[in-house]
């Protein structure tokens, strides 16, 4: 392989809950299940502390992961190197350097082009599955993840560009599937509008998540309760690194990384071995396949 992922005798080093005869049980598990590609014991790892070490949890979310990525190829596979740039042309999603003091992961999304003729909906999900994947393939697990969506340059000509059935099966996937533990979904800067997005999104949303949702309205300071200022890029008065420099530098290792998502394009769940009956996207999401534009009134 041509790109360098986490060592995983680290992450046996830095979390002594992470057992080897647990992931051994995984990999047998796995080697059972004629449907499914060979995980890594990074990948493994992920999803077992991810899942707060329950096995049998873990085993839900890498069939889930797998199968879900399989299904959804315009959502979760690698894009042309030309789609990448245009998306970077769009929006910023970063993983901030720091973490909280309880060792979350925070990422913050923002627009850079508000016009709305330029976003792509399901385009946007990409990216930020890209940048997902490749921060936990690179940097290991994490005790959680933050996300905050700065909503300045949002219109309202941006919900007409909505794709509900990629959203809701967005929603499935990092619910249900991403090995990753959602600890906040923070915004700032909220439109007036805001109503309506949560009208169109929180249906596929599980209380649990809905439970994080927080709105900060009126300054950042109710957001620094959660995330410390001073980890927060200059742009909202922290001391870490601007947006467009923390930008540039995902660009680059986005772009210097299309072999490691080419490499993640090839583990496909084979749904002709599947024990039992073969899933499909009307099964898992209760939508079929297609793409249908979204109205608003």
């Amino acid at each position: 392989m041509s790109f360098q992922l986490m060592d995983v005798e680290t992450e046996y080093e830095k979390d002594k809950n992470l057992k080897r005869g647990d992931i051994q049980i995984l990999v047998e598990w796995m080697d059972k299940q004629p449907h499914l590609p060979k995980a890594t014991e990074l990948q493994l790892v992920l999803f077992l502390q991810s899942c707060y070490y329950r096995l049998e949890a873990a085993k839900t979310a890498i069939d889930n992961f797998f199968t879900v990525r399989t299904l959804c190829p315009d959502i979760f596979g690698t894009p042309s190197v030309e789609t990448l740039k245009q998306q970077l042309s769009v929006s910023t999603i970063n993983v901030l350097p720091k973490k909280t003091p309880e060792g979350y992961s925070v990422i913050v999304m923002k627009l850079l082009d508000p016009n709305p003729e330029h976003y792509h909906n399901v385009s946007q999900i990409n990216f930020s599955d890209l940048t997902l994947m490749l921060s936990l393939h690179q940097k290991g697990t994490s005790t959680g993840i933050i996300t905050i969506f700065d909503m300045k340059g949002l219109a309202f000509g941006h919900l007409t560009r909505f794709n509900l059935v990629a959203i809701k099966k967005h929603l499935f996937y990092i619910q249900e599937a991403a090995p990753i533990r959602i600890k906040g979904v923070h915004y700032i800067n909220v439109v007036p509008f805001m109503d309506k997005i949560m009208a169109m999104v929180k249906p596929f949303m599980k209380k649990e998540l809905v439970q994080l949702l927080n709105f900060h309205t009126d300054s950042m300071e109710s957001l620094f309760k959660f995330v410390p200022k001073e980890i927060m890029p200059e742009d909202y008065g922290g001391e870490g690194p601007s947006l467009a420099t923390l930008h540039e530098q995902n660009r680059k290792n986005l772009l210097e990384n299309m072999d490691f998502f080419r490499w993640l394009d090839t583990l496909k769940v084979d749904e002709s071995k599947r024990p039992g009956k073969p899933k499909n996207a009307g099964e898992i999401f209760g939508v079929d396949g297609t793409f249908k534009k979204l109205e608003v009134d």
